[in-house]
């Protein structure tokens, strides 16, 4: 089958490797039909290894790279172990892809996410979603309901990304909140939080297409080369916002989120870094603020499901591209590195009809 692997930075290669096969009485195969590109995947393409094993193989997944990637994924079920309880043949699935402890079907941690030994499959091994077909443990399966289609399935991981940090974040109903970052998944907190009920919500973002699609969703845009940002929402909230979501990765963005919220406020951090941040302690110790990080998702997928069926995280919302397996690394990685209006592309694999 085709699939597309990662072997350093720079260097993803679409070849034919082996089909995967059930050797697990918990495992079921499916066959893909929608993966999105990820902002891990894109880190991974750029500046990788973060969450590839090159130097020893992962301890759950056993390996090494080159990984097939791709963990965004929607998918049908067409066999299963004699042990799985969970989905049947012809289900169709989304992928929940956190590597963990787990035992007959089950996570063994109640907070699975947080184990030292968390991995992601598509990125710490296994067979990814830039492929034909994959083999997971039922474990890390979610069934779709009818009213959600494969397409927009593909979006439910980056969403419980977002919703993850907005419930742990605690934003109460009308509270306010500035997002740092209208990419695919400031875009999708943007999307959480109106779901949450927030209040007033920012979008600070650089380049102009984002602004209006974050505006589309319902935010107030802010153009931080044209505005001082803290000023300005301090103007416009009396003080501060309640919240702030850190969506970029860019050091110095990181500071501009802690200083805009108000005195007792919160900065949730969701990105992913590629280099150390710098900020002034004091900007926290003496209005008495809190930092709160936020790593991927735990018990969110079922969440995000329910949120779909209610009218949330629309495919025409968020995918702005959609390419096939085979033009992955052009028309995909390297057109989410050229066009900074693309959201969310999503790759189709050969047998996805």
């Amino acid at each position: 089958m085709l699939a597309a692997r990662w072997y350093k930075a720079k260097d993803i290669r679409v070849e034919e490797v082996e089909v995967p096969e059930i050797r697990d009485p918990h495992e079921v195969k499916v066959k893909l039909k929608y993966c999105g590109i990820c902002g891990s995947d894109l880190h991974e393409y750029l500046a990788g290894p973060i969450f590839i094993p090159v130097d020893k193989p992962h301890p759950i997944s056993g390996d090494v790279a080159p990984v097939v990637m791709g963990h965004e994924w929607s998918a049908e079920v067409v066999a299963v172990g004699e042990k799985v309880t969970r989905v049947k043949v012809g289900d169709r699935v989304c992928c929940e892809p956190i590597f963990s402890p787990h035992k007959d079907g089950r996570y063994l941690l109640a907070d699975y996410h947080l184990t030292p030994l968390l991995g992601f499959q598509g990125l710490s091994g296994g067979v990814g979603g830039f492929s034909e077909y994959s083999v997971v443990g039922e474990h890390m399966l979610h069934k779709i309901p009818d009213s959600v289609s494969y397409e927009q399935a593909a979006l439910v991981e980056p969403a419980a990304v977002a919703v993850h940090a907005v419930r742990k974040s605690g934003i109460q109903l009308g509270q306010s909140a500035v997002v740092f970052g209208a990419g695919p998944i400031g875009l999708l907190v943007i999307e959480a939080l109106k779901a949450a009920g927030a209040g007033t919500i920012f979008a600070v973002e650089v380049n102009e297409t984002r602004r209006n699609r974050a505006q589309s969703l319902g935010a107030v845009p802010l153009d931080p080369t044209a505005v001082d940002v803290v000023a300005e929402v301090k103007r416009l909230t009396n003080g501060g916002s309640d919240y702030a979501f850190e969506v970029t990765g860019v050091p110095q963005v990181l500071e501009t989120s802690l200083l805009v919220t108000r005195n007792g406020g919160e900065t949730v951090v969701v990105s992913i870094w590629e280099r150390r941040a710098d900020f002034q302690p004091n900007d926290l110790v003496i209005p008495e603020k809190n930092v709160r990080g936020v790593i991927c998702y735990c018990n969110d997928h079922p969440v995000v499901l329910k949120l779909m069926e209610k009218g949330y995280f629309r495919v025409e919302d968020f995918v702005t591209k959609t390419i096939e397996l085979k033009d992955v690394v052009t028309e995909g990685f390297e057109a989410l590195v050229a066009d900074k209006s693309q959201v969310k592309i999503l790759v189709v694999p050969p047998t996805a009809e």
